[in-house]
């Protein structure tokens, strides 16, 4: 089927607009639902094609409750349409330390409820595109821009879901008719060095970008690219081969440390799509058939192969050659003299299903000199992915980028024969781990000296909020005030002390320091928050010993500081903490069972705390205490005001006071035992400080 371009945000007619986004919407679900018609039978969307991801299910539901939970998230609806499904497809995409990957925790429901879901979150889209308010441009304050947030998190998967189909057994897998491969089987051509001239770059793009964004895109980096040889061609099958016969993948010499682990575990010989077959020769799979390896076509490795294969043809050259950079990748665009969308020609490239369902020869597509400067294959690039100065998190999607910011991502570029949506554009970033297969293969270039080895980053210089917390949690008294993190959970061991005190729920745990206190007692803690941002530091101060992170001291004067578990009394109990990324309103049924549940300043910022308090109880043990802190400083960006539980007057003009609010909600089936006031200060700078006095209110279970 034909896949549609990607639609600008600007224009002057709005009816117009509104049609363009219906069918873009529409086309998009359409696509990704075809996908999966790969899949031969209901049965194998309960197979994995691959150890380390879910099941073909999860991700058949997966683009869609993503529509519902951020259209909540940004309070553009109130209604959900299964709160289970909207739980249990939720997070768990990119091996993450905070995704669930226990499939015992997963009750998959059938394939025709799925189904029958996606059809229901479909009619409610349709609905909105059809009534929402528009107004022209589309700015990132826009409810449409959670919209178009949407359909390009579908596109995403749409490419991501395919590499998955293309690694389950053929025998699962049917032929789709709209997914037409590549029949040109000509002689690999013989890959050679273009001299770059080189220029300076100014990467990132302005918030005005008429076209939609990741947040990663945003903001500016000036980078000079010094003149550079770069390969006229992607690598092909024929080029890599014989760096497969030279016994590439035993020969220690071209794998640094991660790709030891690499073939350690995967026990790789070859490309991940290369099929080894008798006399030693090679078979292609393709999305739904094999074929006799076309040695024209693009090889398609992850980055680690791609740089063994780099080390290999340097020592056999006795010269220097590596991967590409972001930025000499851009001079490449900018040679090509590549239009971007909407004025990109899909039909001069291997890209957006306008060809293939494949690869194809390296030496079709033409941009100049160079050929699939877009598109056949992603390239990848030796840039780690990180944020532009000026980067900023969008709220609604607080994890898309962040969490990759870790040295373990590197980016790719240029799109694959199934890339569509924002991955066609000129300022995509795009970035996976290095031992992660996508249809990604790569070209090289020459250089000057040997590889090295990129070192990982531990600082959250990007995030001005994950700063803040870190110093909150983790910082200094200031003022006489006792850390809060440290204060509140011992106040929950203390009130917690008549219970059996071995499984706890710290729910809201920012950064983690009030799960790694209460592990000091609790033998099993439960660490939840929304934000992987968050998340993120107390996986790293859990498993590297250490964060560091940026203190603001004035204007764009930082120091840099340093916390180790050694500084705290916690250090050898933090292996009784498990993280996860979860949703408050809307928590997944395994999280039960606690004897204490604490949940710091989290309800004056849930988008309807209503529905975390009704349900909280029953995850709970018989006689369970539940420990409520919060400023109750509502705000209407957080929650609507008409789910505020106080600090609002009623039309007669009564007052009504949070208190007495969560009194009304958790009566039913708690005791309030105690009240008590917290006061806690928060760092902005060296001379700026937030003094705050939390009320804790303390429930028993009855």
């Amino acid at each position: 089927m034909i896949s549609q371009l990607p639609i600008t945000l600007v224009g002057t007619d709005v009816e117009a607009k509104r049609e363009a986004i219906l069918n873009y919407f529409l086309n998009t679900y359409a696509l990704y639902e075809k996908i999966f018609d790969l899949l031969k039978d209901d049965d194998v969307f309960y197979k994995k094609s691959e150890p380390t991801r879910h099941p073909m299910i999860f991700y058949f539901g997966h683009t869609a409750t993503f529509f519902i939970n951020k259209l909540i998230l940004a309070n553009i609806i109130n209604e959900r349409i299964n709160p289970e499904f909207e739980a249990t497809f939720a997070i768990g995409v990119d091996e993450m330390a905070w995704d669930d990957m226990n499939e015992q925790r997963y009750h998959w429901p059938r394939v025709s409820e799925v189904r029958d879901y996606r059809e229901k979150v479909k009619q409610r889209v349709t609905h909105l595109i059809k009534t929402l308010p528009l107004t022209l441009p589309i700015t990132q304050e826009s409810p449409w821009w959670i919209i178009l947030m949407g359909i390009e998190h579908e596109r995403i998967h749409i490419e991501t879901s395919s590499v998955l189909h293309r690694q389950m057994p053929l025998k699962f897998i049917k032929s789709v008719p709209e997914f037409n491969t590549c029949e040109v089987f000509s002689q690999a051509p013989k890959n050679e060095l273009v001299q770059m001239q080189g220029e300076t770059l100014t990467l990132g793009k302005i918030k005005a970008h008429p076209l939609y964004g990741w947040d990663n895109e945003y903001g500016y980096k000036e980078e000079t690219v010094e003149p550079f040889e770069v390969s006229k061609y992607l690598v092909s099958n024929a080029e890599y081969l014989p760096f497969v016969l030279d016994d590439g993948y035993n020969n220690m010499e071209y794998w640094d440390e991660e790709g030891e682990v690499f073939l350690k575990e995967r026990r790789a010989q070859h490309p991940p799509f290369w099929v080894k077959k008798e006399n030693d020769t090679y078979a292609l799979r393709l999305l739904d058939k094999e074929i006799p390896l076309p040695l024209a076509w693009a090889v398609e490795v992850n980055a680690l192969e791609a740089i063994a294969f780099c080390r290999w043809k340097s020592k056999k050259e006795n010269t220097h050659f590596g991967l590409m950079s972001e930025a000499q990748w851009y001079h490449l665009y900018t040679v090509a003299n590549i239009q971007d969308v909407p004025h990109f020609d899909d039909s001069k490239a291997n890209i957006n299903f306008a060809h293939y369902a494949s690869p194809c020869p390296v030496n079709i597509f033409a941009f100049g000199k160079l050929f699939d400067v877009m598109g056949n294959v992603w390239q990848w690039t030796s840039t780690p992915i990180d944020g532009y100065t000026g980067f900023k998190v969008h709220p609604i999607y607080d994890d898309f980028s962040t969490p990759t910011f870790d040295g373990k991502h590197n980016l790719i570029k240029g799109g694959s024969f199934a890339s569509s949506g924002n991955e066609l554009m000129k300022h995509s970033r795009y970035a996976f781990r290095r031992h992660f297969y996508q249809h990604a293969g790569f070209r090289y270039i020459k250089l000057d000296k040997e590889l090295s080895e990129k070192k990982e980053k531990n600082i959250y210089e990007h995030d001005e909020l994950v700063n803040q917390y870190c110093d909150f949690q983790y910082g200094d008294e200031y003022f006489g005030v006792e850390n809060f993190a440290k204060k509140t959970t011992a106040l929950a061991i203390g009130y917690s002390h008549e219970t059996e005190q071995k499984s706890v729920l710290d729910i809201g745990c920012a950064t983690g320091r009030c799960s790694f206190e209460l592990a000091n007692v609790f033998e099993h803690v439960t660490g939840i928050d929304f934000s992987a941002r968050f998340i993120q530091v107390a996986i790293a101060m859990q498993e590297q010993g250490e964060i560091s992170f940026k203190r603001k001291v004035e204007g764009d004067i930082f120091s840099t500081e340093t916390k180790k578990l050694s500084d705290y009394s916690f250090k050898n109990v933090v292996n009784r903490v498990q993280f996860w990324q979860g949703d408050a309103c809307n928590l997944k049924a395994h999280f039960r069972d606690y004897d204490l549940i604490l949940a710091t300043n989290l309800i004056d910022r849930l988008y309807e705390p209503k529905l975390f308090l009704e349900t909280i109880h029953e995850r709970l043990n018989e006689h369970g205490i539940l420990i409520l802190t919060s400023p109750y400083t509502w705000q209407e960006s957080s929650t609507k005001k008409e789910f505020w539980l106080g600090g609002f007057k009623d039309e007669e003009g009564a007052e009504h006071y949070t208190l007495e609010g969560l009194k009304r909600i958790l009566s039913e089936n708690f005791e309030l035992i105690d009240t008590q006031d917290v006061p806690f200060v928060i760092r902005e700078t060296a001379r700026k400080f937030q003094h705050s006095i939390a009320q804790m209110s303390v429930w028993k279970k009855i």
